[in-house]
């Protein structure tokens, strides 16, 4: 339990933080995970849209030091590899 104001203040900014960096997590998860179904699909339009989607998320989280910059890099090429795989139909 923190004894001093800026304790408590700390204590306060920790648990706000805390919340917005999971749901800002989450919300950068289920986009991966749209992308890869995506890339599994057969509509390579939408693989590519869901990949753009993907790659600005992964930017912006990497900015805010929501997810290291390396990680947001091969996140990116790991998409990319498997959207290349897929045949343009």
């Amino acid at each position: 339990m923190p004894n001093t104001p800026t304790a408590k203040k700390a204590l306060r900014q920790s648990a706000k933080n805390r919340l917005l960096n999971r749901s800002q997590r989450s919300a950068l998860r289920t986009a991966i995970k749209k992308a890869r179904v995506a890339a599994g699909g057969t509509d390579a339009a939408a693989a590519e849209q869901a990949y753009r989607e993907v790659t600005k998320k992964l930017d912006q989280a990497a900015a805010k030091n929501l997810i290291h910059k390396n990680a947001a890099a091969r996140t990116k090429s790991r998409l990319a590899k498997l959207i290349s795989k897929k045949p343009t139909a």
